[in-house]
């Protein structure tokens, strides 16, 4: 055997993970306010680098408990119908109104769209993001998908505006969580259904971080434009004591286990589509490099319980003067 190639090979993976490592060192805090959370995704959105890694749905996979080996994108839509059997919406009728907060480019809300035929308005701060979701939505959707540019702790909607809120991903770009929960509820109807799914940090009764774990939850803020990470008893907290909950119950699970793989995955799909990493020019391929050590720090933050993937279900109450609802009943227990 010719260990020329072999020794080629590894000085290779080994220049390029000292690469990559330089790269995200040189990368300063991502995080100052609502502005450079939308200054971030506008700039992922426009170089490509999220879409072609991880298509259009920009959020983890659910690969199930225990993971089977799945195709990572496919394993992304079975995340979403996933949450939905998981929180009742699939209880709702076709044309029923439904929020999406922190809406990506759309891969999400058009699945909610097409697939069970809900009436779906996605909003993100990214001005760039609204455009490309709306681009990426096909004549045929626009009329039930359609996408605006909004801050989610500003909501420019009515209150009790949709008959479901749903939020994947979104609540660690947040600065202020309780006013994230409350601006959630605010705009779900009586009756009405929320989902929500979330990276989350343990929850310090749990045990408080090493000194390792707060190296790392330090540069998971600081690298992703995260201010904050809640847990999920926080979270769970947030949305039962807000003022707008009117008695709501949250059921909250960890789907770590079943998402888990997507980190791994996330690095994977850059040597699958070696071709389309590099039709998107040197730039997108340094900056899709610089994002590897992150990955992996999310990968074995996961793996050692430091973070937990939330899923978080409720339905909001009808006062008592309203009579009975039968959607109250679809995510009791």
């Amino acid at each position: 055997m010719n260990p020329v190639p072999a020794l080629a090979g590894l000085t290779l993976l080994a220049g390029g993970a000292s690469l990559a490592f330089y790269l995200w060192q040189r990368q300063g805090r991502r995080y100052q306010d609502a502005s450079s959370v939308a200054q971030a995704y506008d700039r992922w959105t426009n170089d490509a680098l999220l879409e072609t890694l991880w298509g259009d749905h920009v959020h983890l996979g659910h690969y199930g408990d225990p993971p089977r080996s799945r195709d990572f994108r496919a394993a992304k839509v079975d995340f979403v119908h996933a949450l939905v059997r998981w929180s009742g919406l699939d209880q709702l009728p076709p044309g029923s109104r439904l929020l999406d907060v922190g809406c990506g480019i759309g891969g999400s809300a058009r699945i909610l769209a097409r697939d069970y035929g809900f009436d779906v308005l996605g909003i993100s701060i990214s001005p760039a993001q609204i455009a490309r979701a709306t681009a990426l939505t096909p004549p045929q959707l626009a009329e039930h998908c359609r996408f605006a540019v909004m801050d989610a702790l500003a909501l420019d909607l009515a209150a009790a505006e949709f008959d479901a809120v749903w939020s994947v991903e979104a609540g660690p770009h947040m600065p202020d969580k309780q006013r994230y929960a409350d601006e959630l509820l605010r705009v779900l109807r009586p009756g009405g259904i929320l989902a929500v799914a979330d990276w989350n940090r343990r929850d310090p009764a749990d045990g408080p971080p090493s000194a390792l774990e707060r190296w790392v939850l330090r540069q998971l803020l600081e690298q992703w434009a995260h201010p904050a990470f809640a847990s999920i008893r926080s979270l769970s907290a947030n949305l039962e004591g807000s003022a707008e909950a009117g008695g709501l119950r949250i059921h909250a699970d960890d789907w770590s286990v079943a998402t888990i793989p997507s980190w791994r995955d996330s690095i994977l799909e850059g040597f699958r589509r070696p071709g389309a990493m590099l039709a998107l020019g040197p730039g997108a391929l340094l900056q899709g490099l610089r994002e590897i050590p992150t990955l992996l720090l999310m990968d074995w933050a996961f793996r050692t319980g430091l973070m937990q993937f939330g899923v978080f279900r409720g339905c909001k109450p009808v006062p008592a003067q309203a009579g009975s609802s039968s959607a109250a009943r679809l995510v009791s227990g």
